[in-house]
């Protein structure tokens, strides 16, 4: 069957090799850079000593290949062969910084130019290049070191030679991060390399107009994805900092993406210094957040309101923030969630209410369970999600997110005692003629949490539906659960008979959960999905469950810290990539 997303997808892929053959039989003319460029990227410590000793964790999966180089490994699937394409670890292995770190550099970039320097493998896509580029030049100093003559002309010539194809190439990114990778690295490229200056001036109009039609006036992106959009946010301040750099000045479009999308990623930072993890996006490296807000030299906050369609409640040590606008449609979809007025809560440098993640890296299985509703703390109605997904794109396998949430009324007001969100959404709407409504309230000490969700059948035609609702569950009423899906390090036991839950976290605070004693609670089994970690973590979730009968269904619970840190305690412990399968 004719499909138009297929036939796309197969002539970019003979487009990028066609290319790539033409780039890879240019006479090379580039002998050095006109500048040393000054690294930006930031790697980690850990991950390049487990690279040294053959460890090689990629996209979720681990194979161990000591005295193997990278491209003697055969990657299991796409996003394996794609980070190693992409050249990411170069960053691991420059924070290691040490000769077999270096040799390691030396060993597997130069084994890149004779098995896929030909313009051959998966790395030739706009993408892919644009990061590796990045990567090249940012190291180069690091793996030049003690090279030979022939060495070093190989890797100036293969360096313009991937120039060349993303010169012509970079229009074949897909819109979003994609495309901010090929153009961040086709300028780098054009402005570090000798007689490549034309290049750099289309690249960094173009750049400017991606900023224009990419991020909205709220400083966000069309996939509501955090991490994505600090990803984003990282090559912008990178492209602005290379260009400075060469005494150009930055396009007005540029500086303004930028200056939108710091007070963004602060609201969507928690008080750990992580971002919130929600449609696909994780918490991002450690200290990356705090790097990149301090690298653009930003300084303002949000103003109030949304950002990029996420509340947030601050108080004391405590941050919460909550997906308060419709999900993504269309093409943005493809790694939404169904998550819809859930919520995370993190006190100190202590998650405590989470979603689930992405599981993604574990499985197409985990990658689907992760974006349904029962992954996010949040209410879910009789098994179903506030938004399903789609058959699978044949051409890519990615599966949109349909049917979910149109209408996502939010208002934020000061309570009495601190701050008040107030939300609902319209997803259950058309299966079951409910609404569900959830206002949350934080004190101004950040101590307590007092939430209250709530189904409701408003117009006749919606108690019409719930009534069909009811009578086709023959009357026994709609189950609805409401999920809290706690951090792994938390600790939590039903206390009071049954009646609340208490919660201690690995700083010495105490949480405890309670509920209106109407329905019931119980404490179950739960995952916590990271792609830093080889299989899903085991994690508790609270659940309170109970059935709709009525058109006003209500549902009263609070989160309270019993216990705070002990004064001089610390806690700054970071953890690190696991290895292990615990």
């Amino acid at each position: 069957m004719f499909n138009i997303t297929s036939l796309r997808a197969r002539q970019a892929r003979v487009l990028n090799a066609v290319h790539a053959a033409i780039a890879t039989r240019t006479k090379a003319t580039v002998k050095g850079f006109v500048s040393s460029p000054e690294p930006r990227t930031i790697g980690s410590f850990a991950r390049g000593r487990q690279l040294i000793a053959g460890n090689y964790l990629f996209a979720g999966t681990l194979i161990n290949a000591p005295g193997h180089t990278l491209w003697e490994v055969e990657p299991p699937d796409g996003a394996y062969a794609a980070e190693l394409q992409g050249f990411s670890w170069l960053d691991d292995l420059a924070a290691v910084g040490d000769g077999a770190a270096r040799t390691a550099a030396q060993t597997w970039l130069w084994g890149w130019i004779d098995t896929y320097g030909k313009g051959r493998g998966p790395g030739w896509s706009p993408d892919l290049t644009g990061r590796r580029l990045i990567r090249w030049i940012n190291h180069a100093l690091f793996v030049l070191r003690g090279q030979e003559s022939d060495q070093s002309k190989a890797f100036y010539r293969s360096l313009e030679q991937q120039t060349q194809f993303l010169s012509r190439r970079w229009r074949g990114a897909a819109p979003g991060l994609p495309r901010f990778e090929a153009l961040t690295g086709l300028i780098y490229a054009g402005l570090a390399l000798e007689g490549k200056e034309a290049l750099a001036d289309p690249a960094i109009k173009a750049l400017a107009r991606e900023c224009t039609t990419q991020i909205d006036a709220q400083g966000g992106l069309p996939t509501r994805n955090p991490e994505e959009l600090l990803a984003v946010f990282t090559l912008l301040t990178w492209a602005a900092a290379a260009v400075s750099d060469a005494g150009r000045g930055c396009p007005k479009e540029h500086l303004a993406a930028i200056e939108r999308i710091a007070p963004t990623l602060r609201s969507l930072r928690h008080t750990d210094g992580g971002l919130a993890r929600f449609h696909g996006g994780g918490r991002g490296a450690e200290g990356w957040l705090d790097h990149a807000l301090a690298a653009s030299r930003i300084k303002t906050s949000q103003p109030g309101g949304l950002a990029m369609g996420y509340a947030r409640l601050s108080a004391g040590r405590t941050s919460i923030v909550i997906d308060a606008a419709p999900p993504p449609s269309g093409a943005a979809s493809a790694n939404a969630h169904a998550s819809t007025l859930a919520f995370e809560l993190t006190s100190g440098r202590r998650p405590l209410v989470v979603n689930c993640g992405s599981g993604a890296s574990f499985g197409l299985d985990w990658r689907r369970a992760g974006r349904a509703t029962p992954s996010h703390s949040t209410l879910s109605l009789g098994g179903y999600s506030s938004a399903r997904l789609a058959d699978p794109d044949p051409a890519t396998g990615k599966e949109a997110l349909i049917g979910g949430p149109g209408h996502v009324p939010v208002e934020i007001s000061h309570a009495p005692d601190g701050l008040r969100f107030q939300g609902g959404h319209d997803g259950y709407l058309l299966s079951h003629g409910l609404t569900h409504a959830r206002t949350l309230e934080l004190t101004s000490d950040g101590r307590g949490l007092a939430g209250e969700d709530m189904l409701l059948a408003l117009e006749d035609a919606d108690k019409r539906r719930f009534d069909a609702a009811l009578d086709a569950g023959k009357l026994k009423g709609l189950r609805f659960d409401i999920r809290f899906h706690l951090h792994p390090d938390v600790d939590a036991t039903l206390d009071l008979g049954g009646a609340a839950i208490s919660m201690a976290l690995k700083s010495g605070e105490i949480w405890v959960f309670r509920h209106d004693g109407i329905h019931n609670l119980t404490l179950e089994a739960g995952a916590y999905l990271e792609t830093t970690r080889l299989k899903p973590r085991a994690a508790q979730q609270i659940v309170l469950s109970g059935t709709a009968f009525t058109y006003a269904n209500r549902v009263r619970w609070s989160l309270s810290k019993a216990q705070e840190t002990a004064i001089g305690v610390r806690d700054l412990s970071i953890d690190e990539p696991q290895y292990d399968e615990d």
